[in-house]
């Protein structure tokens, strides 16, 4: 009987397992749900399982954080160990953090197959962690899932096989469907006003900057003056907030909403339910074309750049002028945006994926 070993590492790379997890279920595949620890988990309790429709995992490797280096090398050290006791038929990864690539190395090494879901995802920027473990898993996964059909087109210019590439769409949407299927009928807390933008920041770049944290939250400050600003923070920024000195700017303003990080089916109402969305984060990019909701994204290139050609994202960059000159066009239009869905993005991902694996570990 075929065992395939999912591997998360983060937080949201649950989101993207959930759904693969429960398609096989339904399949009767056997799966050994694999921890790696690579980010601590905040919220992450019986709760954090419940509300993204899946088991808790069945190993925990608790690496912990470290250089990008040593924890590569821990999460490889451990994950071998896994390997040799449960001889998988079949390792999936997703994503791109350290994980990613470390346990697809380890699985290689042992003649176990891999499978890459979100592969052929490209920013250009090599000066990106994430942008490396996304070429090199990609370079020697045997199955690569892309989400988008650019996810093809740079495969194909890296050289990589065809017959190794299948498009199954965006992992991410059925996630995010099912979150808002069970959303409904549940009433949230949050307490938000008609209209607001939603916030969130954590990527480094942006708040381990002084300048570029305090540009850009000067930037947000402006923007409330027009619409409400609900703001989850993020550990990593809150604490960048505060040893900045910008924290107290922040809970001066009436129209900033700041609240502590979320559990995923709030995130999930708060974003839905919101007109526009400022973020760095990539995975926002994709929800927010999923659900034709305006997105600025605070960041200078993006690895998802089929959520600008057909979706409801912008790229704004970190000045402050281009991210006001951008709202201030949207805010004319009232917030209404002509994105439209992309091909697969139709909460159907998961049983493409496993429709591709199955026939792989059967041929």
């Amino acid at each position: 009987m075929n065992k395939i070993a999912l591997i998360v590492g983060a937080r949201p790379n649950f989101m993207k397992i959930a759904p693969i997890e429960r398609e096989c279920q339904h399949r009767g595949i056997q799966t050994i749900l694999i921890h790696t620890g690579q980010h601590y988990d905040y919220n992450m309790s019986e709760i954090f399982f419940k509300d993204l429709n899946i088991r808790e995992p069945d190993i925990h490797l608790n690496v912990g954080s470290d250089s990008h280096a040593k924890q590569t090398a821990k999460i490889m050290i451990e994950f071998e160990k896994v390997c040799i006791d449960e001889n998988p038929s079949l390792v999936l990864v997703v994503g791109d953090v350290n994980s990613t690539i470390a346990c697809t190395i380890v699985a290689k090494k042992m003649n176990i197959p891999v499978a890459h879901v979100e592969a052929g995802l490209r920013s250009g920027d090599r000066s990106m962690p994430e942008e490396i473990n996304r070429i090199l898993t990609d370079s020697i996964s045997d199955l690569l899932l892309t989400p988008s059909i650019d996810g093809n087109e740079n495969l194909l210019s890296e050289g990589i096989p065809s017959d190794r590439i299948h498009f199954v769409g965006n992992i991410m949407i059925d996630s995010l469907y099912d979150a808002i299927e069970r959303c409904n009928g549940i009433k949230s807390d949050l307490s938000l006003p008609d209209k607001y933008g939603l916030l969130t920041l954590h990527r480094p770049s942006n708040v381990d900057d002084k300048s570029k944290l305090t540009e850009i939250i000067q930037t947000i400050i402006e923007i409330s003056n027009h619409i409400k600003i609900f703001f989850p923070i993020h550990p990593r920024t809150k604490n960048k907030l505060i040893e900045f000195g910008l924290m107290s700017t922040l809970k001066s303003s009436d129209d900033i909403i700041l609240t502590e990080p979320l559990g995923y089916l709030d995130f999930i109402q708060a974003m839905s339910s919101s007109s526009l969305i400022l973020t760095d984060s990539g995975g926002l990019q994709e929800e927010t074309t999923a659900l034709g909701i305006p997105c600025l994204t605070i960041r200078e290139n993006t690895e998802r750049p089929i959520t600008i050609l057909e979706g409801t994202n912008t790229l704004v960059g970190t000045s402050k002028s281009k991210i006001l000159e951008e709202f201030y066009t949207l805010k004319s239009k009232d917030f209404s945006s002509n994105g439209k869905k992309p091909k697969f993005w139709d909460g159907r991902t998961s049983s493409r994926i496993i429709d591709v694996v199955e026939g792989y570990l059967n041929d």
